[in-house]
């Protein structure tokens, strides 16, 4: 996979925790459970053009607190705010995880899958939230990203949790002829295949794999 993506620019560490995503408050706060769920780091990010900005590194910080249940809410929020942007239409999409399941219902499944991150890894908690632990309308592309913020940097096991997500996916589709990457709805072994070729490549190049991941997603963000 490294000879794969040897054209490609990996960036660095502090360019991945540095990527921004502009955000709207105001379309988020009305469709939250309550204001308890927002956490006030947000409100804190900097403003670019009027609007504010939320990185990766904010996340992490969010994601310290996910021992508790009020912290696990706020990383999902995050993670939501991170990954959504702006634009009013996928605000409410994103927010339907909120309408679609009780809060109560949504703090036991974060829990639980937390829970078997912090002591089984990656997959198994992938596993988890694709199966028995699933919370309606949080996709593999979402809670992967509640995955990466939650153990990335204090992983269990042989591979870092990591973002999956369709541009992810359609770059890797393009380098890994030896499987067959659908545009989503990506079982277990899929996330399984992209950790080890991911973790592979980043001992090969002697950076972190969510380098890896930012490197897949700007390719595939390039791709027809």
């Amino acid at each position: 996979m490294t000879t794969m993506l040897a054209g490609d620019s990996v960036p660095d560490r502090v360019d991945v925790l540095t990527q921004a995503v502009p955000f709207d408050r105001s379309r988020w706060l009305p469709l939250l459970p309550n204001h308890d769920w927002w956490p006030t780091e947000l409100d804190e990010c900097p403003k670019v053009a009027g609007r504010h900005r939320v990185d990766r590194r904010t996340v992490f910080d969010i994601s310290h607190r996910s021992g508790t249940t009020e912290g696990r809410r706020h990383l999902l929020t995050a993670a939501l705010v991170w990954g959504t942007g702006t634009k009013a239409q996928s605000v409410a999409r994103r927010a339907r995880v909120f309408a679609e399941s009780s809060p109560q219902g949504i703090d036991t499944r974060l829990e639980t899958v937390l829970g078997i991150l912090r002591e089984k890894g990656a997959v198994d908690a992938y596993y988890a939230f694709n199966n028995s632990q699933r919370i309606r309308f949080l996709g593999p592309a979402f809670f992967t990203k509640v995955l990466y913020f939650a153990g990335h940097d204090q992983p269990t096991g042989p591979w870092r949790p990591l973002i999956l997500d369709r541009f992810v996916a359609r770059s890797l589709r393009s380098i890994d002829t030896d499987a067959k990457w659908p545009g989503g709805g990506w079982r277990t072994p899929h996330y399984s295949r992209f950790l080890s070729l991911a973790h592979t490549c980043a001992q090969e190049a002697d950076v972190l794999p969510d380098q890896i991941e930012a490197a897949l997603f700007v390719r595939g963000k390039l791709l027809p």
